[in-house]
């Protein structure tokens, strides 16, 4: 069967290789968006093998029906946040699956549509929701939280190093309401030096990781993926920053040793058994090949665990 565009997900070719898609496998891609991970998924546990689909964004999924239609019955999206992963699985009936991929943040096609807000490249209306149907936008942040509130969410999710002074000038410069109105005020509060990195790029990540809450959901999906999975079954998280990569490799770190005691206590009293076998030691990068034809994926790390043997 072949491949229906031209263009490949973030380490497509490492994802299908360390997921390990067999033909009677039941597989979960938790953030399906256009359907190109799922697309590859798919033809690799060719006849029998399926797959479920998670996304909150409905025109994302338009373009995964569209993609994986040849597949027919054996693909199965749905319009859910995969924070609901027990509650789907139990819903089309399934126990366990085989594996799990986990694809996070923003994907190239949001950021290029320039009414949802996501990028400071054109101007549009300060939205940034991965769900239309959540009721916060990032013009509501921006505009309504009180100062210092604003400068925390600056630092705990975009890493500002400077967020006290933004959230003044943004305080200041209210009521704001487009991507280059923000976009203005943060440079002229930051720009200092030479750098390849815009100088709104960490206040727009900290504005839409806080808009659509992606590390409470990271961190809430990620015992229930790690429980749905059969023995040797994998989990792979695709991670695009520090914030996320931490908290996934924290994760992975613990449910992989068989004491989470503090390092000085004595005597063992956690009663913790390891739950999974990391099979990918340090993250796998980009080669530089992929970067060149994509360099939006020069920041994505991929960490993939097994689950063990409960007997």
């Amino acid at each position: 069967m072949e491949e229906p565009t031209p263009h490949q997900p973030v380490l497509y070719n490492e994802i299908i290789h360390l997921l390990q898609p067999h033909r009677t496998g039941h597989y979960v891609d938790c953030t399906v968006g256009a359907g190109g991970h799922a697309w590859g998924i798919l033809q690799a546990c060719e006849p029998d093998g399926l797959l479920l689909g998670f996304d909150v964004d409905t025109y994302a999924l338009q373009l995964a029906r569209k993609r994986l239609e040849s597949f027919s019955n054996r693909a199965t999206l749905v319009h859910s946040s995969f924070t609901n992963l027990s509650k789907q699985l139990n819903a089309v009936g399934w126990q366990m699956v085989d594996g799990i991929l986990l694809d996070l943040g923003i994907s190239s096609m949001q950021l290029d549509i320039p009414e949802r807000g996501f990028s400071f490249r054109k101007d549009a209306l300060l939205d940034m929701r991965f769900d239309l149907r959540n009721p916060v936008r990032a013009i509501d942040l921006v505009n309504n939280l009180p100062e210092q509130e604003l400068a925390d969410l600056l630092y705990t999710y975009g890493e500002e190093r400077r967020s006290r002074q933004v959230a003044r000038a943004i305080v200041r410069a209210r009521p704001m309401e487009t991507t280059h109105q923000l976009a203005s005020v943060v440079a002229k509060t930051t720009s200092s030096g030479r750098t390849r990195m815009h100088p709104a790029t960490r206040t727009f990540q900290a504005l839409r990781i806080a808009v659509n809450q992606e590390l409470d959901a990271l961190r809430e999906v990620l015992p229930q993926a790690i429980s749905s999975l059969t023995p040797k079954g994998r989990l792979a998280v695709i991670s695009y920053h520090s914030l996320e990569d931490r908290i996934v490799k924290h994760y992975f770190r613990n449910e992989g040793k068989d004491c989470i005691c503090p390092p000085k206590q004595p005597i063992c009293d956690c009663g913790h058994t390891a739950s999974i076998r990391i099979i990918t030691k340090r993250p796998i990068r980009p080669q530089e090949g992929e970067i060149e034809r994509n360099p939006r994926a020069r920041s994505a790390r991929l960490r993939v665990v097994e689950k063990l043997s409960t007997e």
